[in-house]
């Protein structure tokens, strides 16, 4: 499997084509003779950035959302444009939805910008599902992940508008990917809203497997509490994975919390960085 990070909020100094960075997440998935992009960004930017890699939206075969928040979905209408009009669209069966952020004190919406049937009208064979389902033979898409650890609340800026005020939004929608490696499970997320230690535990139980051989994309460790960054990293580094690659929602200081707790084991995945993994 070779997983290319094709939209990000960084682009590294480094790198040696014009790539495009905004706030946001994107992934370019090669497996089993299949093309996947996970996420769209937020602005359809991602598709001059999948073309810099070598690629076209043509070339895809399933396009998947982890989940209704407009700097993961926001690019689709791009993509599906695009895209070939057979192309899968597959998320889970609760992305639609108002939601809002009520950081800094001020309420801004954050849900899907585009209604859903504008969205069908562009194309594409639609499967929103809240189980899950093996898209090829080695990579799973999640479904649902149960919430069973005692410190993985979320961020709690994040909320739906009740009728009596706002409620915390569980982001009952969060879906991830799950590869089934030579050495371990490989987890692939776009915000891991459900809880990393959640999501783990979840794929273990989906594929199998019981070794976690890497990780892949957004924490959202930046914007929780710091018992559950703490609990959270202890628990990776119990697992041992061979490389953590975090990027996004993961912010600057929890990126350097985890080059600590995991040395050359850790990566920045900006804009352009892939890895080949078995």
């Amino acid at each position: 499997m070779k997983v290319t990070v094709a939209m990000d909020n960084n682009v590294p100094i480094s790198a040696p084509l014009p790539l495009t960075a905004e706030h946001g997440a994107a992934f370019l998935i090669e497996i089993d003779g299949k093309t996947i992009l996970y996420d769209t960004g937020q602005t359809g930017a991602v598709t001059g950035n999948i073309a810099l890699l070598g690629k076209h939206p043509q070339t895809l075969d399933t396009v998947v959302i982890s989940h209704g928040h407009y700097d993961h979905v926001g690019g689709l209408v791009r993509v599906l444009q695009e895209a070939r009009k057979d192309v899968e669209v597959v998320m889970h069966a609760r992305v639609f939805g108002d939601r809002y952020s009520v950081a800094g004190g001020r309420r801004r919406p954050i849900g899907v910008p585009y209604p859903e049937d504008y969205l069908r009208s562009l194309g594409g064979v639609w499967d929103l599902r809240e189980t899950p389902r093996k898209l090829t033979p080695h990579l799973w898409f999640s479904g649902t992940v149960p919430r069973v650890t005692d410190f993985e609340f979320g961020d709690t800026w994040l909320v739906l508008r009740g009728d009596e005020g706002d409620v915390q939004d569980p982001i009952e929608d969060d879906v991830v990917l799950y590869c089934e490696g030579e050495r371990g499970l490989i987890v692939i997320g776009g915000c891991s809203h459900s809880g990393l230690v959640n999501i783990v535990k979840h794929g273990f139980a989906v594929t199998g497997l019981d070794r976690l051989q890497g990780f892949v994309g957004g924490t959202h460790l930046g914007p929780v509490s710091k018992d559950q960054q703490d609990k959270t990293i202890e628990q990776l580094v119990a697992w041992n994975p061979e490389f953590v690659a975090a990027n996004h929602c993961t912010g600057f200081a929890m990126m350097a919390r985890l080059k600590e707790a995991f040395g050359q084991r850790f990566i920045p995945a900006f804009v352009g960085e892939s890895i080949t993994t078995r």
